[in-house]
This record gives structure tokens, sequence and C-alpha cells, in this order.
């Protein structure tokens, strides 16, 4: 009794259906690609935020510094800080806003990558598939003129 190397008989049947992993390598390519783009607008996105941050605390410390200088009157003292909460108050509204920019902005490119990396993924898989589906009928007229029509049998 002869035994039947499956091993074998797959390693033959999968010679005969060829396989192109260019799609494998465009697909890496286009996900390092945008990885790339996400990572610049993340760090552009962080340069901005801690210059606004560094900007912010500067412009804070400078008007501080009216608050901490001698007054001759009593009052002085009162309306220092009063001018300080004041400008501060203002300077805060000023760079939130100017925070929610950089956020919108992330936000926009963001969505825009992924909106275009999605039509290129798009394409690509549809390429891929119609590659395969080419290259498997191809593989399977091969197949077919190679197996004989009819198969006697004789027991």
């Amino acid at each position: 009794m002869a035994s039947t190397d499956y091993a074998q008989m797959m390693k033959d049947m999968m010679s005969n259906y060829p396989v192109d992993t260019s799609s494998m390598e465009n697909l890496a390519k286009s996900q390092a690609a945008l990885a790339e783009k996400m990572s610049a607008v993340a760090i552009e996105a962080a340069q901005k935020s801690t210059d606004l941050s560094a900007r912010w605390m500067q412009d804070t410390l400078s008007k501080l510094s009216n608050v901490t200088t001698v007054k001759s009157e009593p009052a002085d003292y009162a309306k220092a800080v009063t001018d300080f909460m004041t400008t501060s108050a203002e300077a805060a509204a000023e760079h939130v806003a100017a925070f929610a920019e950089i956020a919108k902005r992330v936000q926009t490119e963001t969505l825009e990558l992924m909106m275009a990396a999605g039509k290129d993924m798009s394409e690509d898989v549809t390429a891929a598939a119609r590659k395969a589906g080419a290259d498997f009928a191809t593989a399977a007229q091969a197949g077919a003129k190679v197996v004989p029509t009819s198969v006697s049998t004789n027991v």
C-alpha cells in the first residue's frame, strides 16, 4: 500500500499558483509613508504648542514683575494685582484659542491624510485583487492543460 505524501502534493500545487509579493511590499511602503506624514503632523503640533507655552510663560513673568515692585501706597498693591489678574485672564483666553487652533489644524491634517491613505489603499487592494485574479486564471488555465481530460480506471 503506497502512502500519499500530502506535503509534497501541497508544494506541487502551490508552485503552480505563483504569489506576487509586490502588493504586500507596496502596502508596507504606503504604511511607512503614512506613518511618516502622521509623525510630521504630531511633531509640528508639539513644537507649536511648546512655543506657545513658552511665550505665554514669558509674557506672564514679565507682567508679574510689576506686581513685585515696591509701591508707595497700599492701594497700589491691590491695583497691581488686579491689573495682573485682568491681563492674565485676557492672555489666557488668547492662548487657549491659539491652542485650539493648533488642535484644529492637527485634526484637519490628520483627516486629510487618513482620507488620502484610505483612497490609496483602496486602489492598491483593487489592483492587487485584479492581478491575483488574473494570475490565478492564468495558472488555472495552465493547470487545465496539464490534467488529462479522460482518466481510465482498470480495476
